[in-house]
């Protein structure tokens, strides 16, 4: 069905970043994101956890950024021209998301979102569920519960005087 027709049923349409990380699909609610930034020089910031890749300064403002390659213990490759920050607001904190590649914006009715399976490499927490594509599926990000609050304390410290 396409969004037009979509439009005219009445049906409520989740509008998602779809991005890459290996070879999964995610999507991410578009009002969460911010901005999206192609890779940059990161400062690392030693004792930091294994998850935080670095901060970097974006318009004055020091952000963390998080490799959701290690969030979600995939194997490490180096960035490229396809790599990409994803600057999101998370539970009052600015955070950068580096993933693989931002595919689309897109736009999905309720109706194709299926709840998360309980199998696969993705931590079900932060799976608010599965949206069915016509030929692919897009696993959907809860970003809110991407980080434990110790985490999320952890990068607040990064960017404190």
């Amino acid at each position: 069905m396409s969004a037009t027709a979509i439009a005219r049923t009445g049906e409520e349409l989740l509008q998602l970043v779809s991005f890459r990380v290996e070879d999964e699909e995610f999507g991410l609610e578009i009002l969460r994101v911010q901005e999206i930034i192609r890779i940059q020089q990161l400062t690392r910031v030693p004792a930091s956890p294994a998850f935080i890749e670095g901060v970097i300064n974006l318009r004055g403002r020091v952000i963390p950024v998080i490799s959701l390659r290690r969030r979600f213990d995939l194997p490490q490759v180096p960035a490229d021209k396809q790599t990409r920050i994803v600057v999101v607001e998370v539970n009052g904190s600015v955070l950068g998301f580096m993933v693989d590649a931002v595919s689309e914006v897109l736009r999905l009715p309720t109706s194709a979102v299926e709840p998360a399976p309980r199998i696969g490499r993705v931590e079900r927490e932060y799976v608010r569920g599965v949206g069915k594509l016509e030929n692919r599926l897009l696993i959907l990000v809860d970003i809110d519960r991407l980080m434990s609050e110790a985490e999320e304390e952890a990068c607040v410290e990064l960017t404190q005087p």
